[in-house]
């Protein structure tokens, strides 16, 4: 088979010819047709990835392939050395998940790994109910972008989007934001823009930490229930405040990584079910696997997600 081999971090991969990965007992050997290009694939690739495995290995950690009776699946829980991107890749028969007839390839392998982290935490960690507004900080990064849309997908009545990235904000009040808050500026705009377009949020997904969080935690704060979620690892701003908690904020964490596998299976199903009606503005492109060297060096930036195609 054919696959995109990382051989050095300070190095984009190459792409090169392999012997086929052979299944183990619980393991089936699945025909790759989509793998997605995700920040975190590339992090991982690269000299600074700490506790990565060593080279040479394939990169990529999910994607969508067909089953030797041809039927589509979603893909995860790859094994080192074998990634996604590559002709074959072998997996966990546990770890397929059906892909509904009207989604394509490129759409799934795009969209649920940014997705994910929103979707658990506004559906199951935050319990959001349709009619409740939230707040993205972080709504310009790649999952933050995801997790407007989904917060107006799951009902929610109002949807405010905070980042850096102006131009971002601009196109996400295309695609679901009700109101934008930038983060570029001084302490104290950010918290009277922050007050003032998020005042009354039910919910805030956290990306950022950081200072940042801690003028919206403060700008927020007043005596109501409000559910704050940090998503990834790592600690929340302000848990550790206890005049915040007992104001009536709700601080907790997700890290759909560290979810349980059997939570973590039914809550990729459920999205991915969701996925043909959903109509989320993704901004796929593919881009064949023997072009990977000038895939990797692509501006990550842009919002354009990069799906690898054999």
């Amino acid at each position: 088979m054919h696959a995109a081999v990382v051989r050095s971090f300070d190095h984009s991969p190459s792409y090169e010819e392999l012997t086929d990965p052979v299944a183990a007992e619980g393991q089936v050997v699945l025909k790759v047709v989509a793998a997605g290009l995700h920040p975190a694939v590339r992090a991982g690739a690269g000299a600074t990835a700490g506790g990565q495995p060593r080279p040479p290995f394939i990169p990529g950690f999910d994607g969508v392939g067909r089953l030797p009776c041809g039927s589509r699946v979603f893909f995860a829980g790859l094994e080192h050395p074998y990634g996604s991107m590559a002709e074959r890749a072998v997996v966990a028969e546990r770890d397929c998940i059906p892909i509904p007839d009207d989604v394509d390839d490129v759409t799934v392998a795009a969209t649920v790994n940014p997705s994910m982290s929103a979707w658990v935490a506004m559906r199951g960690k935050a319990g959001l109910e349709a009619g409740e507004s939230v707040l993205v900080l972080g709504a310009t990064g790649n999952a933050g972008r995801m997790a407007v849309q989904i917060a107006r997908m799951l009902g929610a009545g109002r949807v405010v989007a905070a980042g850096r990235n102006r131009a971002m904000l601009d196109r996400l009040l295309e695609v679901g934001a009700d109101d934008v808050v930038p983060l570029d500026g001084d302490d104290e705009t950010v918290g009277k823009e922050m007050a003032a377009s998020a005042a009354g949020v039910d919910v805030v997904l956290d990306y950022l930490s950081g200072r940042p969080a801690e003028i919206a935690l403060h700008a927020l704060a007043g005596g109501r229930r409000l559910r704050w979620v940090h998503v990834g690892p790592g600690r929340p701003v302000g848990a550790a405040d206890a005049g915040l908690r007992e104001s009536g904020v709700e601080i907790s964490r997700v890290d759909p990584e560290s979810l349980p596998e059997a939570e973590r299976t039914a809550e990729l199903t459920s999205l991915i079910n969701r996925m043909p009606s959903a109509d989320l503005d993704v901004h796929a492109v593919s881009i064949p696997l023997h072009a990977v060297g000038s895939a990797w060096k692509a501006d990550a930036t842009t919002g354009v997600r990069i799906v690898l195609v054999p």
